[in-house]
């Protein structure tokens, strides 16, 4: 079913031609800010992996536009802007930052910058921010991503507060942020980059305004989340009534060698649906924990892909949905849980349970089990850190193989290349390929993971923290589960098995090997 713009702008009573306009005007403001901030930062992380998202959002916090950048970030970033409107007051030239995982944050690496819009009137009209990964924000382990047991523990939580007032940066904020991190110029070059972005973002929209006119340019904002709305009613029109369950599990928290399981049941009824994760798992010791948040970017992400035309990536999306996430759960813990790995690690199995449990409703438009985990990896001391996600199998669809070696689902990553990796740290890649038959047999194979090694070249703390070490990839329709992941250690000619989560002083020459897992299969074979 194709959901084109001029079929639903006919039945919403407005131009098609410019809300198009405006929709491509918008989402180009938002990648020539991304643009920005790729080519102005200091970190590898940012300029080489792209770990940032930019969006536009109207007074009211609601995100109307994004550019093409991380699922995880974007489906939550309204919480956090909304957040900053609650709590601040705000003037021309002011420009806030937080990070706080119970704000609509993610985890404690990814910082936000909030920047309001003033046009005419003595009150934002819009917003723009950008998120983006730093490699480290301080915290018991270098890199910020440990395994850790209390929120406190995993660096510095900002609140929202002024980072810019009256168009000046404030030497106080930016003193106190780089007090509390390893790799302080680091830190300052990245944020200046974020400042700088979110300045192209406004002078963009101001003259937009100014071209356009203000009422208009509200107005149509307004009208793209409508149809998004309309849109997402249309999709769920379309999926048998009913209601569908699943359940899948997180390897452990890393402190305690237990299974985390997590369910959904989706409800859907006509042009609405309600997804419930009521009888998954009470948040956990561990840093596996996903503040409400994520879980909203989870379904954000997974039902936008159920549109097979195009749609505006906005938050009219959720309209039509629900979602009961019960607090204190592992998919909506609660200050002081531990997070650090919910954002990167148990996005992606709500995501496959998400998955599953549509494969129900739908089972000729689900692909199987991706290889449902980043792989992040840290190395770093106090004058360096490194951090890194590998991607791996993408699961088959009912059409076609799995793609092999890839990002899947809630990252949108690239790779640091070998080059910047061994010019910029004490760090040689040994191997880095495809990980070759680790993807599940059906009719159509699931692609394959990756095998990546990195060598020590100076004694440096080492993190891991990954999933699907334990409970493989799920294949569909009789395709065959993925291969499950595998981390070593080589050190004075040794292979040491490492956990799915681990955190240990490296020593030099040693080498970590990652293996990532492959993707499910889909349809039994002949």
């Amino acid at each position: 079913m194709d959901y084109g713009m001029t079929e639903g702008a006919k039945e919403m009573k407005f131009d098609p031609i410019k809300l198009e306009l405006y929709r491509n005007i918008l989402n180009s403001i938002a990648e020539e800010m991304g643009v920005a901030l790729c080519r102005s930062a200091l970190s590898t992380n940012i300029k080489e992996r792209r770990d940032f998202s930019c969006a536009i959002f109207n007074r009211h916090g609601k995100m109307i536009a994004q550019a093409a950048h991380i699922p995880v970030h974007l489906g939550s970033m309204p919480l956090s802007v909304l957040s900053v409107i609650e709590d601040l007051g705000m003037s021309k030239g002011d420009m806030v930052i937080l990070n706080d995982p119970f704000r609509g944050g993610t985890h404690l690496p990814d910082i936000t910058l909030v920047a309001p819009v003033f046009i005419e009137e003595e009150t934002p009209i819009f917003f723009v921010a950008n998120r983006a990964h730093h490699a480290d924000v301080g915290g018991i382990t270098p890199g910020s991503m440990p395994l850790s047991t209390h929120i406190i523990q995993e660096g510095i939580r900002i609140p929202p507060i002024k980072i810019v007032e009256n168009d000046e940066i404030r030497g106080d904020v930016f003193g106190l942020l780089l007090s509390n991190v390893r790799t302080p110029e680091e830190r300052r070059g990245d944020l200046e980059s974020q400042i700088s972005t979110n300045r192209i973002g406004k002078q963009r929209l101001i003259e937009t305004s100014e071209k356009y006119g203000i009422t208009e340019v509200s107005d149509y904002m307004n009208q793209l989340q409508e149809y998004s709305a309309r849109v997402m009613r249309q999709i769920l029109c379309h999926l048998p009534d009913g209601s569908y369950t699943f359940s899948d599990f997180l390897d452990d928290d890393g402190i305690d060698n237990h299974p985390i399981e997590l369910c959904v049941k989706i409800t859907i009824d006509g042009t609405e649906a309600i997804i419930d994760f009521t009888g998954s798992a009470d948040q956990v010791k561990g840093s596996m924990n996903a503040t409400y948040a994520i879980t909203v970017s989870a379904v954000f992400y997974v039902f936008q892909c159920l549109a097979c035309g195009d749609i505006p990536s906005n938050s009219g999306c959720l309209d039509p949905i629900e979602i009961i996430a019960p607090a204190g759960s592992i998919v909506n813990a609660q200050f002081p849980a531990a997070v650090a790995g919910g954002n990167v690690e148990t996005s992606q199995r709500i995501v496959d349970v998400l998955l599953g449990a549509l494969a129900k409703a739908c089972p000729d438009r689900i692909p199987a089990a991706s290889s449902g985990t980043m792989n992040n990896l840290t190395i770093g001391n106090q004058n360096y850190t490194y951090y890194e996600t590998i991607g791996g199998g993408m699961g088959a669809n009912p059409n076609r193989d799995g793609i092999s070696a890839i990002q899947t689902h809630m990252t949108n990553t690239l790779n640091t290349p070998i080059e910047s990796i061994e010019t910029s740290y004490p760090l040689q890649v040994e191997k880095y390929r495809i990980r070759s038959n680790s993807g599940g047999a059906g009719r159509f194979r699931g692609g394959d993971g990756i095998v990546r090694s990195f060598r020590l070249l100076l004694p440096a703390q080492v993190t891991i923290l990954s999933e699907r070490r334990k409970f493989a990839p799920y294949g569909l329709d009789g395709g065959e589960s993925g291969e499950t992941g595998r981390n070593t250690l080589k050190r004075n000619n040794q292979d040491i098995e490492l956990d799915g989560k681990v955190s240990f002083t490296g020593d030099n020459e040693d080498v970590i090997e990652i293996r990532t897992p492959g993707g499910g299969g889909f349809g039994a074979l002949k």
